[in-house]
């Protein structure tokens, strides 16, 4: 871990984890069984993956914006063409969506962190990440945020994405349509790793992602009920960057995103998406 990480290590460290919810009584595993296991009495989720198929999870509720957080650890050694995820979504053609996708890569490779934002059913949004640490060696804690202002993508509570509210500019933003939060591990060898260069090697197989320490801490929404309606504003709510995150965020972003598509002028030569030319953080 270089110096700076250390740094923003030891400024997150005084936030605290949230407390840890129960996936027998919050998730449901929705496809792959018997790959998918909650173990530990509740405590415990483990996906995984062979040539047969993946497997996933999803929350048994709803939620108009929130904090969700997890913790995962990753699949070691050879996890070429692998894709572990921890995402939120809605339903229908014009879903709203928000990524965290980890693709996997051959032996002594890093993973890389691909994140994305889907706002009526229209994504191509990406930006990803290497990691500065081995995330198949421990447990890290992997934060969506989600409020009327801005998503944060978080890292052991470090910011490494913001995607800001620009409806006013003329950008969409999810901002009605309630979303479930996923989690799956599945065979992506056509795309994930290196372009489709490197594909799945099947005699490595079973593949297994592990997770533990959910928390949904969001409003959930129930046909037309609001948990939030008259309860007392909380942080999440209105979370943002301070002038010292904003700063420690642009030299992490410079540090360890490999990816932007705000920078692809070659992808969109009609010109770049309109948030691109607005404030990032």
């Amino acid at each position: 871990m270089d110096s700076f990480v250390r740094v923003l290590v030891v400024m997150t460290f005084l936030i605290g984890a949230t407390s840890a919810g129960n996936f027998n009584t919050d998730v449901t595993i929705t496809w792959g069984q018997p790959r998918a296991q909650i173990l530990n009495n509740g405590q415990l989720l483990s996906l995984s993956l062979d040539n047969t198929s993946g497997s996933g999870f999803e929350s048994k509720y709803d939620f108009l914006y929130g904090r969700f957080d997890v913790q995962l650890k990753l699949i070691p050694g050879n996890s070429a063409g692998t894709v572990t995820t921890f995402f939120m979504s809605s339903q229908g053609t014009a879903h709203d969506e928000i990524d965290f996708e980890f693709l996997g890569n051959a032996s002594g490779q890093p993973y890389t962190v691909h994140t994305n934002v889907y706002a009526q059913g229209v994504g191509n949004k990406e930006q990803q990440f290497r990691l500065w640490y081995d995330p198949t060696l421990a447990f890290h804690t992997y934060t969506i945020l989600w409020n009327p202002l801005r998503i944060i993508y978080m890292v052991d509570n470090i910011p490494i994405r913001v995607f800001n509210n620009y409806i006013a500019n003329g950008v969409q933003y999810p901002t009605s349509q309630p979303m479930k939060v996923y989690g799956s591990l599945w065979n992506a060898d056509d795309w994930a790793t290196q372009g489709g260069q490197v594909k799945t090697d099947w005699t490595k197989a079973p593949f297994t992602a592990t997770y533990k320490n959910y928390n949904a801490n969001g409003c959930i929404i129930n046909g037309t009920t609001n948990s939030c309606t008259n309860k007392p504003r909380q942080s999440w709510q209105t979370m943002g960057l301070d002038a010292n995150a904003k700063k420690n965020i642009q030299t992490l972003q410079q540090k360890y995103m490999i990816y932007n598509y705000c920078t692809d002028v070659n992808r969109f030569p009609q010109g770049l998406p309109k948030e691109c030319g607005l404030p990032k953080f």
